[in-house]
């Protein structure tokens, strides 16, 4: 009896191994869950959602343990992902974009995630750094740069961090000093998501004086001189994403490649990154909705004294836990990114509060259910232990979690 249990187990778990059912699946039976991330949205959002859920489980999922351990830049995949307007998909239709909003975007990236959030959080910084071209460059900027990074012909890195300025942005020191034509580039860049694969850097570089009004936007272009790498980082996640220093070494820059006007950048950059926290928080939805279908189903079929894991009334109130923060998350997220849409006042600090919440709250579900595994959710066998690691650095990035808190308590305080 006993040998037949670990036996049904057994297939189960190697089941498992492959990540979870996607939502897709779960729909096709007639299943429907308090989780579904569907509930909410029209009938439009449901069909490429569903679009997005499929590619996720079909040309993502069987691949995500791979790309991790081997460290490798699905290219490839991407180009695909691409085809179906994944490439540029709050991008102007003019341009080659999808042309969608900003929710239509998080449900997307969301849909993605389940299938690896790493990469799919590479293709929201790639959307973020087109829109950026597509929203404040000048029309020959737009036609000559957008179409081929909606494509995914080129991908886009986003430049802002440095060694010394992180999340005190306004303090970077890499210069751009004006000669004729051209602005002569030095500096460094850190942690730059697809440092040395990316065609173009959208670098935020310093042509004034100290603060954020010195800063400008600029691009440059992969294989311009001055421009180099550092060392390919060793992550503890993120690894199907490369990720360098971009070095610049008396790099000349035509000016026709600024984007927007001088002293602009930073306004630029934050208004990226009012998206970009949007973008990183629906990955970590991802996350963390394919870890909790693997906790529920793991729970389902393991035995321990004599009965399912699900019987046990503990581990039934963890999970309920972990499904009301997980739609609480996504309730908050999609607020803040229907009123970045519509360009509201409050905006910005919704922004920061659904990175916030979103973040943390979505990492501790996949912790969670990562323990509900036991020892089976240390081994990287199975899916579970790469949704905690991939999704652990969106509590950092886009502006960390700390600085979300300050931009949250300023907005409460200037009232």
């Amino acid at each position: 009896m006993l040998r037949g249990t670990f036996q049904r187990a057994g297939a189960w778990l190697r089941g498992l191994r492959r990540g979870p059912r996607g939502p897709a699946e779960s729909a096709r039976r007639g299943v429907v869950s308090c989780i579904d991330p569907s509930m909410g949205l029209n009938e439009e959002q449901k069909e490429f959602q569903k679009v997005a859920f499929n590619f996720a489980a079909r040309e993502m999922a069987p691949h995500m343990a791979e790309w991790d351990q081997k460290e490798l830049f699905p290219v490839d995949m991407m180009r695909k992902a691409a085809q179906l307007g994944f490439g540029g998909v709050y991008i102007q239709t003019d341009v080659g974009g999808a042309g969608l909003s900003r929710l239509d975007a998080s449900v997307i990236f969301e849909a993605l995630a389940t299938g690896c959030t790493s990469t799919t959080a590479y293709m929201s910084i790639h959307n973020m750094c087109v829109w950026m071209i597509d929203r404040f460059g000048s029309e020959e900027q737009r036609q000559r740069l957008c179409p081929p990074l909606c494509a995914m012909e080129m991908f886009a890195s986003y430049c802002l961090t440095e060694p010394g300025s992180g999340s005190d942005a306004a303090s970077l020191v890499t210069s751009a000093v004006r000669q004729q034509d051209h602005y002569i580039l030095n500096g460094s860049k850190a942690f730059i998501s697809g440092g040395g694969e990316a065609d173009i850097y959208v670098v935020m570089c310093r042509t004034g004086g100290p603060g954020p009004r010195g800063i400008s936007c600029v691009v440059v272009e992969k294989g311009t001189p001055g421009l180099s790498f550092g060392k390919k980082e060793k992550k503890v996640g993120w690894n199907s994403q490369p990720t360098r220093a971009v070095i610049f070494e008396d790099c000349a820059v035509p000016v026709a490649n600024r984007i927007g006007d001088e002293g602009q950048g930073f306004l630029i950059a934050m208004k990226g990154l009012n998206g970009g926290r949007i973008n990183v928080a629906s990955c970590s939805l991802g996350a963390a909705h394919a870890s909790l279908v693997l906790a529920r189903d793991y729970l389902k079929v393991r035995e321990q004294f004599g009965q399912p894991l699900a019987n046990n009334q503990y581990l039934q109130f963890q999970l309920a836990e972990m499904a009301a923060r997980l739609v609480a998350s996504r309730l908050m997220i999609r607020t803040a990114a229907m009123a970045l849409q519509e360009e509201r006042e409050d905006a910005v600090v919704l922004c920061s509060m659904a990175k916030l919440f979103a973040t943390d709250e979505c990492f501790a579900i996949c912790n969670q259910a990562l323990q509900m595994h036991g020892g089976y959710g240390y081994l990287k066998d199975y899916a579970i232990q790469q949704y905690v690691r991939d999704s652990r650095v969106h509590q950092i990035l886009e502006g960390s979690n700390e600085v979300m808190r300050m931009l949250i308590s300023r907005s409460l305080l200037q009232e």
